[in-house]
């Protein structure tokens, strides 16, 4: 035979606040799930992924293109070559062995360091991209004077096998125009 559990009455109050906490540390549980799960699927913080990642590639790419020791050119030239696809990438390795007699005649050291960037268009699906990038370029001379200059480049880049490279570089322009 079976017998009825019976609970003193001063207990049952108690038991019904645990239920209800229980049920609503459940409910609160669930939505943050949901809430979560809806984030972590979202298309907007993928795009998010891929715009920091073409902007860390871009920027490491800019400096690599302004960088480069007449002691060690060729190492530097492959750097360049390794940064870049497309009509920019043609355009450095057909005129690496010029540029390399160049500045192995100059002997300068070229070092470059991004102060800032921002990808200012990105198609993801396509894997194109464009970005501005600020940066200060240090040349050294044989003398051992340096010049400072700041630069600001607007770069194109393509993302091949999986990687962001730039497919094209120029000067950004400076200043305004006059209204009229």
């Amino acid at each position: 035979m079976t017998r009825a559990v019976r609970i003193p009455a001063g207990i049952r109050p108690a038991l019904a606040v645990a239920l209800v906490l229980t049920l609503v540390a459940g409910a609160f549980a669930a939505w943050a799930g949901r809430d979560w799960y809806a984030a972590a699927h979202d298309d907007s913080a993928a795009y998010a992924v891929q715009r920091d990642r073409a902007l860390a590639a871009g920027e490491q790419a800019v400096q690599n293109l302004n960088t480069l020791d007449h002691r060690r050119v060729d190492q530097g030239l492959d750097l360049w070559e390794s940064s870049t696809t497309g009509e920019l990438h043609k355009q450095l390795v057909d005129g690496r062995a010029e540029f390399a007699g160049q500045v192995k005649a100059a002997k300068t050291v070229t070092t470059a360091r991004v102060l800032s960037g921002a990808v200012t268009e990105l198609d993801d699906r396509a894997g194109r991209a464009r970005l501005l990038v600020a940066l200060r370029i240090t040349v050294t001379t044989p003398d051992s004077k340096s010049t400072d200059k700041d630069s600001r480049m607007l770069g194109e880049l393509t993302r091949t096998d999986g990687r962001w490279k730039l497919s094209a570089l120029g000067q950004a322009p400076v200043g305004g125009t006059a209204a009229g």
